[in-house]
C-alpha cells in the first residue's frame, strides 16, 4: 500500500469521527440517550481522554496526558512512514493507520473542543462558543456508542460478582476507540502476516 493510500484512511476516519462527534456535541446534552435497539443506544458522555473514563487528577495531569498523546502520534506516524517505505504488508500498514487516525482523533478532542464548544450540562453545547467550557489542551473526548448486550443480576452461587447487577458489555466509546482497537486486533489476529518478512 502506498502512503498516499495509508494517509487517505487516516484522513477518513478521522473526518467520520469528527462529524459523529461534532453531531453528538450539538445534538445532544450529556448523559442523553437514544435507543437505536435494547441492545444498542446512542449516550453522550465525555471523558478525560484515557480509556475506560480513567483520570490522571488535576489540570497539570491532563496537560501531560495530552502531551504524551501527541509524542505518541508522532512515534506512530514515523511508524506508518516507516512501514510504507519498507513495503510491509498491508495488514501493518492498515493497522497502523487506523490506530494513528484514532489517536488524531481524540487528541482534537483534547487540544481543542474545550475552547470551542460550550459546556453539555443541561444543554446542548454550540460550536465555536463565546463562553467556550475549558483551555486549550483540556478538552474532553466525546463517546457515544453503547452496546449493554445483557443486563441482568449474576447468580448468587458465581464467586465474587454472584448476586450483583452487570452489565456486558458497559463500555461507551466512539469512532476513534474503534479504529485504535480495530488496528490492535489486526496486530494481534494478523500478526504473522503483519510482521511477515
Amino acid at each position: 500500500m502506498s502512503l498516499k493510500k495509508a494517509y487517505l484512511l487516516v484522513i477518513l476516519v478521522l473526518v467520520i469521527d469528527q462529524i459523529s462527534k461534532i453531531y453528538i456535541k450539538t445534538n445532544f446534552r450529556l448523559d442523553e440517550e437514544v435507543y437505536v435497539f435494547d441492545w444498542f443506544r446512542i449516550h453522550f458522555i465525555e471523558n478525560s481522554g484515557m480509556a475506560w473514563g480513567a483520570e490522571i487528577p488535576g489540570s497539570f495531569g491532563k496537560l501531560m496526558l495530552t502531551i504524551f498523546r501527541i509524542v505518541a502520534v508522532g512515534g506512530i506516524s514515523y511508524w506508518l512512514y516507516d512501514a510504507v517505505k519498507k513495503q510491509s504488508s498491508n495488514f501493518l500498514i492498515v493497522a497502523v493507520a487506523l490506530i494513528l487516525s484514532g489517536a488524531i482523533g481524540n487528541i482534537i478532542d483534547s487540544v481543542f473542543y474545550g475552547r470551542i464548544f460550550d459546556d453539555s450540562y443541561g444543554q446542548v453545547a454550540t460550536l465555536f462558543s463565546d463562553q467556550p467550557y475549558g483551555k486549550w489542551f483540556h478538552g474532553k473526548v466525546v463517546d457515544m456508542f453503547y452496546f449493554p448486550i445483557w443486563e441482568g443480576n449474576l447468580p448468587s452461587w458465581l464467586p465474587v460478582w454472584g448476586g450483583n447487577h452487570f452489565t456486558f458489555f458497559n463500555a461507551i466509546f466512539n469512532i476513534a476507540d474503534v479504529a485504535i482497537s480495530t488496528g490492535v486486533g489486526i496486530l494481534i489476529v494478523f500478526n504473522k502476516k503483519a510482521f511477515a518478512k
